[in-house]
């Protein structure tokens, strides 16, 4: 079984359903709240977990429940926690607000994610270099995120980078050295200051991303599918029609899915597929990683 190396955020997530928006200065009642197991990475790692990889984690909790909760958590799903360390003070949370429609809002106060640092990857060297892939986001200190692309290379392992939340300092230069780079839209958008309301647009958008030397783009659009380009071409993988209930963590259940998928096999295009059916029966539930299915609940 292949592993997959995540390395990044670890957040407590705090959901509240609104029946809408308020106004700016506005207090309204919300008909429920719900807390959950979040952080990109640790979204992303849970969603390769369940389906069936054998999941290494390198990230940083705090002194508090919600580390612990998190730890425990882990290793329910199987994840390997001998680099998920403890630092001094809060742990990561994620304030989330969710419409009717399943469209949401999302906060994040960092917390014990700042403290992860290049020597924590140095220190998972070992475990890393027994991957098939490494994971990462932008909810970790840039110079993390370099010091694991550098190791990356360095060990032959391949990096997939989902630059959420955007970053605009983000060194092209070392993106380029990623095998992946997956953005949304929003991210694509504040990535490149191009508009990416059509397909056409975000093909656009991508192309500059190529231009300076990034070697695949992976767009995810939501219900709109993904966006596939390359040097080689541009290929649109159409969106399923699903009942949307909650669309928070969906796109780190396609990123989840695809590095669990491509760990397998090495194959990109069937691994879009695969993730592309994944995230959209995540929005059909309520939750972030309550929201994710394993491999036996979505074979069937």
């Amino acid at each position: 079984m292949a592993t997959v190396a995540v390395i990044g955020s670890i957040m407590t997530d705090l959901i509240t359903y609104l029946d809408r928006m308020p106004e700016r200065g506005e207090t309204i009642a919300a008909p429920s709240f719900a807390m959950g197991h979040g952080g990109k990475g640790a979204n992303q790692a849970t969603a390769a977990a369940r389906l069936g990889s054998e999941v290494v984690m390198v990230a940083k909790v705090g002194t508090d429940s919600f580390g612990e909760q998190t730890l425990a958590n882990f290793r329910a799903n199987g994840i390997d926690t001998t680099d998920v360390t403890v630092t001094e003070g809060p742990s990561g949370v994620a304030p989330i607000f969710v419409e009717p429609d399943g469209s949401n809002r999302v906060v994040i106060v960092p917390g014990a994610n700042e403290s992860l640092t290049p020597a924590d990857v140095e220190g998972a060297r070992e475990r890393i270099a027994g991957a098939a892939i490494i994971v990462l986001q932008l909810e970790i200190p840039l110079p993390t995120v370099y010091a694991a692309i550098e190791l990356g290379a360095e060990l032959g392992v391949p990096v997939l980078l989902n630059p959420a939340p955007a970053n605009a300092e983000l060194d092209f230069d070392q993106v380029a050295r990623c095998a992946f780079f997956a953005p949304n839209e929003s991210e694509l958008a504040l990535l490149t200051g191009m508009p990416v309301e059509t397909l056409e647009e975000i093909e656009a958008a991508a192309q500059t991303l190529l231009a300076k030397g990034v070697r695949e783009v992976l767009v995810t659009l939501g219900e709109r599918g993904v966006l596939r380009c390359t040097a080689d071409g541009v290929e649109h993988i159409a969106g399923i029609t699903v009942q949307a209930a909650d669309s928070t963590g969906a796109g780190d259940a396609f990123i989840g899915a695809f590095a669990h998928r491509y760990a397998a096999d090495g194959d990109i295009g069937g691994a879009i597929e695969f993730a592309n059916r994944y995230a959209a029966d995540s929005v059909t539930r309520r939750g972030t990683q309550s929201s994710f299915a394993t491999a036996e609940e979505f074979a069937g």
